[in-house]
């Protein structure tokens, strides 16, 4: 299948999306099974089975999350994506992190997810270590 910028935004925008719902499988369905998920200031994450094992981390610590996206652009297999990701702890702290996403899509799943943001922000605001 042929990757488009809109079917390429489309999936990125979806993934984003589907943190509000806190449905696992949801969440990892946008991710091929050998993807790499790499929040920049620490080591990268290869494979599905390692990235549910941190989603399922992030899932289990965070009442609620809403990633918001401030600006995206999108090229076939290619998507940045500003956000300000907004998150409340299970002991109701808030988290406010602005990050900036890059995915890098090939036919129709997420083959590589880094985030750039400041990490000593987000341990700091939220007390969990990457």
């Amino acid at each position: 299948m042929t990757v488009t910028k809109q079917t390429s935004e489309k999936l990125v925008r979806d993934f984003l999306g589907s943190w509000e719902g806190r449905d696992l499988d949801t969440i990892c369905g946008a991710f091929a099974d050998d993807a790499v998920y790499h929040n920049v200031p620490v080591k990268p994450i290869e494979g599905i089975a390692g990235i549910r094992a941190i989603f399922q981390a992030f899932l289990n610590a965070f009442s609620e999350a809403k990633l918001d996206i401030v600006t995206l652009a999108a090229e076939p297999g290619l998507v940045l994506a500003e956000r300000v990701d907004y998150f409340t702890m299970n002991d109701g702290t808030s988290v406010v992190l602005p990050v900036t996403g890059v995915f890098v899509v090939e036919n129709d799943k997420i083959t590589r997810f880094s985030d750039y943001f400041d990490l000593a922000d987000f341990e700091r605001q939220s007390g969990f270590k990457l």
